[in-house]
């Protein structure tokens, strides 16, 4: 499938509702849960999507449309969500990506991409050559893969109560996906 903005936007648009919909009124110990090691909880996964969609996605679009290959991206910090106070509630990090995310979606409509725009062909850093429709598709996938991560972290403490039932249940098969790079 190439992507087009109506395939992405949809999902885009509706990750912030998703995210508070699973989120919202869960307990401290539920959104401070991670799967160990470096891996992130709840609260880090919200303020990791907001830090990209903060400097990674639209910046890289916009640099794309201004610099094309001629100039790498920025680099961009995949831990920059330490930066944001993870101890205030979570309905404000929920609050806050939606805006950002809004923010955002608005200004993605605003360019007014053209079909042949979506091959307009950026230089990333760690990753060489990437054209606009890869971005687009990267952020609507990258969405996804956290609310996969945050859906493993909320079924994990179930693991043992399902019992023999644990056969059944994919979620709680699924070691991860999501590499550091």
């Amino acid at each position: 499938m190439e992507p087009t903005l109506e395939s992405c936007l949809p999902l885009l648009s509706q990750t912030p509702a998703t995210l508070t919909a699973l989120l919202q009124g869960l307990t401290p110990a539920q959104l401070d849960r991670n799967e160990g090691g470096d891996s992130w909880n709840a609260r880090e996964v919200v303020a990791h999507l907001i830090h990209t969609d903060q400097t990674n996605w639209m910046p890289r679009i916009r640099h794309i449309i201004e610099f094309g290959e001629s100039q790498p991206f920025p680099p961009f910090s995949r831990t920059g969500q330490r930066e944001l106070d993870l101890s205030c509630p979570i309905a404000d990090l929920l609050k806050q990506f939606t805006e950002t995310r809004h923010v955002n979606l608005d200004a993605l409509l605003a360019l007014q991409l053209k079909a042949s725009d979506f091959a307009l062909r950026g230089h990333h850093p760690v990753l060489g050559i990437v054209t606009i429709s890869q971005l687009l598709s990267a952020w609507t996938t990258h969405d996804l893969t956290h609310l996969h991560q945050l859906i493993r972290l909320l079924a994990d403490p179930f693991r043992e109560a399902v019992g023999p039932f644990h056969r059944f249940l994919g979620v709680l098969q699924c070691q991860g996906h999501s590499s550091p790079a």
